[in-house]
């Protein structure tokens, strides 16, 4: 990936942990710095605990133990701080959660008509442009049903971009597409870290990780197992675990 310039740190995650019910600890201890501009990869097995953190990261699950702050903000029970992250924190799911009943034009414009408390003429700009990033602007007036799985995933990002996030999480934003549909999200993801976008992104997209991240986290059981850059992770991985994963996915 070419150079960039990486601002202060915008995340801060210090020895977060998370329990289900049942006694399953999903996130373990887990500690991280994110700079602006950054794009980081978590990768590991299924159930190692990624989706949980993710959704730790914007208030969608309340950690156990542990301190989040993003951008000078503590994600704590105070709930002006969760709806100012809310805000700042735009996420997009493995399901592209649009409503039905709407258009891509109407799901883009929803939250910022009620959270942003923007009038339609504005909601509308907004939207536009950002269907339009994302390659999808002559869908705007066509319900979910009439879009194939990659063109809804494309209005769920237009959709969270339109907020102006400072952060975008991506959990397996492509897992749920048919194969031919994978590379127009992703180039869509690849061109938001282009311009700088600060992405924490949860895939098994070797390539996308080879391409964009700065650094690669390896989760198992709920806790880093190697951390390092993708030149390190994918040519020199130290510990075992990462290198039966990396043997059984490359």
């Amino acid at each position: 990936m070419s150079e960039k310039k990486l601002g202060e740190h915008i995340i801060t995650v210090d020895n977060v942990s998370k329990t289900f019910t049942g006694g399953i600890q999903a996130v373990k201890n887990f500690s991280t710095k994110i700079r602006r501009s950054e794009v980081l990869v978590i990768m590991g097995p299924s159930g190692s605990g990624k989706s949980t953190l993710l959704r730790c990261l914007n208030g969608l699950e309340e950690p156990d133990s542990g301190t989040i702050i993003i951008d000078g903000i503590p994600l704590d029970d105070d709930k002006r701080h969760r709806l100012e992250i809310r805000k700042e924190v735009g996420m997009v799911f493995q399901q592209f959660n649009l409503f039905p009943h709407l258009t891509a034009l109407e799901n883009v414009n929803l939250a910022q008509i009620r959270v942003r408390k923007k009038s339609k003429k504005e909601a509308t700009e907004m939207s536009m442009d950002m269907l339009t990033k994302v390659g999808i602007a002559e869908k705007a007036h066509c319900y979910p049903a009439q879009l194939s799985g990659g063109q809804q995933q494309r209005v769920a990002i237009a959709r969270a971009l339109a907020m102006m996030p400072k952060v975008m999480l991506f959990d397996e934003p492509t897992s749920a597409l048919d194969p031919e549909m994978i590379n127009e999200v992703l180039d869509v993801m690849k061109n938001l870290a282009r311009e700088g976008m600060t992405m924490v992104v949860v895939t098994h997209e070797m390539g996308f990780a080879r391409e964009v991240s700065d650094w690669v986290i390896f989760m198992d059981d709920g806790q880093i197992v190697e951390t390092g850059t993708v030149e390190h992770f994918f040519k020199n991985p130290r510990e075992e675990r990462t290198k039966l994963f990396l043997s059984q996915i490359l």
